[in-house]
């Protein structure tokens, strides 16, 4: 099995996503698997793209959920991909060493050389990140780009994740979460983000920032009354019923 670095990543490179503005447009799905056709994990694998039962490789992918009922529901979507936890399974579990964690920056990836697609890695990860490439028989995952925000040939607003470089509302954010100064991490202060399923104990660097309550004093997330002022405490912020709601979901 395979052993994570035995010091703690002082950078822990990852995203954050706001759930309150994303409008599920799929931009950052694209652009994703544009950019990744052609670097570090290429190709990226479609069966049957325009046909009744199409399958492929992405590295993020948009579910939509309707949460709430009434007029306490909304439309909610939520992006998910590779979280690049700070004690992933998918690493240990790793047979060959092909899953590993990087000690300089936090981010976890894949070594296709080395991979055997025994899918070990895509049964112990709890929130589905992985995926599996039938062409060639390994695993594959989202790597941050790693091809693209080390590139020094690119200007330096561009040195970021493709899903964040073309979301057009803002919803995306990448940073630094190892630094408390940084801005990706005040953020999340600031909105009380959340670790997706923390239950779990693996520690993902990525970061969701919940819905606002609305207008109106709705979490418009399954709860009849919420206070009118956004300031939610640590014990608020483990029960808010979206989060909730997406637990159990994923918990399925």
């Amino acid at each position: 099995m395979t052993s994570l670095p035995t010091e703690p990543a002082t950078r822990r490179l990852g995203l954050v996503i706001d759930l309150d503005i994303c409008v599920g447009c799929h931009a950052c799905a694209v652009n994703c698997k544009e950019w990744n056709a052609g670097g570090h994990m290429a190709p990226l694998t479609d069966f049957d793209a325009f046909g009744e039962k199409p399958s492929g490789v992405w590295f993020n992918r948009i579910h939509t959920f309707e949460a709430g009922e009434g007029a306490d529901g909304r439309t909610v979507h939520f992006p998910k991909s590779c979280l690049h936890c700070e004690t992933p399974d998918c690493v240990t579990v790793c047979p060959t060493g092909a899953s590993y964690k990087r000690a300089a920056d936090g981010i976890v990836l894949i070594n296709e050389d080395m991979c055997i697609g025994c899918k070990l890695c895509s049964w112990a990860c709890p929130y589905g990140a992985r995926e599996y490439d039938e062409d060639v028989g390994v695993m594959k995952k989202c790597t941050l780009c790693v091809d693209r925000i080390y590139n020094e040939t690119l200007d330096e607003v561009e040195r970021v994740p493709a899903c964040v470089s073309t979301c057009p509302v803002g919803a995306r954010h990448f940073g630094d979460l190892g630094d408390p100064e940084s801005s990706v991490s005040q953020l999340v202060a600031e909105r009380e983000g959340y670790d997706l399923m923390p239950e779990m104990g693996y520690r993902p660097t990525n970061k969701y920032l919940p819905p606002r309550p609305r207008r109106n004093g709705s979490t418009s997330c399954g709860s009849k009354s919420a206070p009118t002022e956004p300031v939610v405490d640590a014990a608020t912020l483990t029960n808010h019923p979206f989060l909730r709601w997406v637990d159990r979901l994923l918990t399925r």
